[in-house]
């Protein structure tokens, strides 16, 4: 197979161009060259929001194309026009993000989307933007031959926006850490490994439209994910279980400071933690473990020093040191470390 790849030198991407590699596949990558792409490839440089940014793409010929672009819509649609006749598919990696707000627990590929996307608008915000690459993939390549990725949360090894990196760290210096709860509240996320050889199946069955990609519902639990991270770091830490309610009334805002962690029962929990995955899962996802993606990521994070790249366009997360104090300054339950009873 020949995939051509425009990003693939950071995360999602990256990851698509080590599957695809891996399989043997002849792998192009398009980038502007800020980021090392994966040795074994071909590197074709450009920027696709500059004037004549595509002109290295003008040339060539693909079985498929995989995009992970998240800003303005239109430079999606400026690269499918211009390979709609050389490539027989093309998949978008989208968002979860794409549904109208608030997406019921349980939502699936046929819940309502945002309004206002446009295939050849410039950058507005995320969930536009993310459904306006969608209408741009599938203006130009039709809808049987696009391939529409609606990723949820995505953690793992080459992570740039932080969310699982801040946990190990965090938990790798010891001491007491505030672990919000509850320890069963259900988790969903992919490891973007998985994301990966699953999009590159896709593309091999020739399969077409929307798909919600992320792990079942509950793949995990927010206890089983941070006791992981500290077993794989050395067992240090001693996690502090609080409730919601004093986490909120501490002023601390879910899924960003605390990364990850969203109030059981809120619309956040249902959107970002309750897509239904039925149909991926019939065409083949396959999800490894818990326990597997917090090792790999741990193993990676030390390999490059412990800091994690961080993506410009995103904020940086996780908490910061008054806002712990403040919550470790509580009540809460019994301090709680790995090996230790109850843990």
């Amino acid at each position: 197979m020949r995939l051509l790849m425009l990003g693939g030198t950071e995360f999602a991407g990256r990851a698509v161009v080590e599957a695809a590699l891996g399989r043997g596949w002849d792998v192009t990558v398009f980038h502007r060259g800020k980021h090392a792409a994966p040795p074994g490839v071909r590197e074709v440089l450009g920027d696709r929001t500059a004037p004549g940014g595509l002109v290295g793409l003008e040339a060539g010929d693909w079985d498929a194309v995989v995009d992970t672009w998240s800003a303005a819509p239109r430079a999606v649609r400026d690269a499918a026009r211009l390979l709609r006749g050389r490539a027989g598919r093309y998949a978008y990696v989208s968002s979860c993000s794409v549904y109208a707000w608030a997406p019921p627990a349980g939502y699936t590929e046929d819940a309502p989307l945002v309004d206002g996307a446009e295939a050849g608008a410039d950058h507005t915000d995320y969930a536009r933007d993310k459904r306006g690459g969608e209408l741009a993939a599938v203006e130009a390549f039709g809808a049987e031959r696009s391939l529409l990725v609606r990723s949820g949360l995505l953690l793992g090894p080459y992570e740039n926006v932080g969310r699982l990196p801040w946990w190990l760290n965090r938990v790798a210096r010891g001491g007491p850490v505030p672990a919000p709860g509850p320890r069963e509240l259900p988790v969903q996320f992919l490891d973007v490994r998985d994301l990966a050889e699953w999009i590159l199946d896709a593309v091999e069955r020739e399969r077409g439209g929307p798909y919600n990609l992320n792990g079942p519902r509950g793949h995990t639990t927010m206890g089983e994910l941070l006791r992981a991270c500290v077993r794989v770091t050395g067992g240090a830490a001693r996690l502090r279980w609080t409730e919601p309610e004093r986490v909120l009334e501490a002023g601390i805002e879910p899924w960003s400071q605390l990364p990850v962690w969203v109030p059981p029962g809120s619309e956040l929990h249902d959107a970002l933690h309750g897509a239904d995955v039925s149909r991926a899962l019939a065409a083949g996802l396959r999800c490894r473990p818990a326990d597997e993606t917090v090792a790999d990521t741990w193993r990676w994070l030390r390999d490059i020093g412990g800091t994690a790249p961080q993506r410009p366009d995103r904020p940086p997360v996780g908490l910061e040191a008054e806002l712990e104090a403040r919550l470790l300054a509580g009540d809460g339950d019994v301090l709680e470390g790995e090996g230790a009873p109850g843990g």
